[in-house]
């Protein structure tokens, strides 16, 4: 069960995109005054797993988490880290992960090209089926610039509201500014420019050191998305409801449907 004093859970494998994740979560932690829960999963320990192969799995896992440790701890920012290493599968020891966590978040060069363990099928199983926000966090050649976009779909669909508060914390926490994209919805159509303009000056009364940028569009999110191609976007947070299309939204390694293809993404349970 969630409380306030849950952790971020980073999911590590000992590569640079999962450091990155690391990395990410800290100030997500700190803001909440909540521990950095850093976590290696490893295989079930079977009859047939060798006493050779477990000792060597288990120095792997925790050179790991050595490494990520010292590359959060190397920022200088006050956060309490935690370690483990979950035996078993790594969808299965995530998603039970999520349970009490804040967040969890992973690390991604691009779903369908992985580095090691914890991508591609894995990001978009935590995406669907986390029981509390997940966060991808994708590897960039350069680090994003405070002044990148967040990105978040504005529609008439039930629990948009939900979705654009979190979006808007997570600019104040980032000092980044605001796309509200109005778009079409799965149910009830494109959101009218005047609905959007009257719900992004709403928002602003609580978030008035939150610069927000509407774009109305005709589009899901995904296609939005797609079709933008910019650079200048660091985050993009989406609703359950777009859960499914995550694999769209991030695109392959190496052909991803956003030429740049190097934003975040945010998905809110």
């Amino acid at each position: 069960m969630w409380s306030s004093s849950a952790p971020i859970v980073v999911g590590v494998d000992g590569s640079d995109a999962a450091i990155n994740a690391a990395l990410w979560a800290i100030d997500e932690a700190t803001s909440r005054d909540v521990p950095l829960r850093i976590v290696y999963v490893t295989h079930s320990a079977e009859k047939t797993f060798s006493a050779d192969g477990l000792r060597l799995d288990t120095q792997y896992a925790e050179a790991a988490l050595r490494t990520a440790v010292a590359a959060v701890e190397a920022t200088g920012k006050p956060v309490k880290v935690e370690t483990e290493i979950l035996w078993g599968t790594v969808k299965s020891m995530l998603i039970n992960e999520s349970r009490n966590a804040a967040m969890i978040c992973v690390g991604s060069t691009g779903i369908g090209a992985v580095a090691h363990k914890l991508f591609g099928s894995t990001a978009v199983t935590l995406a669907e089926q986390a029981y509390c926000p997940v966060a991808i966090i994708r590897t960039r050649k350069t680090p994003p610039d405070p002044s990148d976009w967040i990105v978040v779909a504005v529609d008439n669909e039930a629990g948009n509201e939900t979705l654009v508060e979190f979006a808007m914390a997570e600019a104040r926490l980032r000092k980044a500014p605001i796309l509200a994209v109005g778009v079409r919805g799965d149910g009830l159509g494109k959101i009218a420019c005047g609905e959007l303009d009257s719900r992004v000056n709403e928002w602003q009364q609580h978030y008035p050191d939150v610069n927000v940028y509407r774009v109305p569009a005709d589009i899901r999110i995904d296609r939005f998305l797609a079709e933008y191609r910019s650079d200048t976007v660091q985050l993009a947070v989406v609703g359950a409801a777009d859960a499914h299309r995550i694999s769209q939204i991030v695109g392959p390694h190496g052909h991803s449907l956003v030429p740049h293809g190097e934003f975040s993404v945010l998905i809110s349970h």
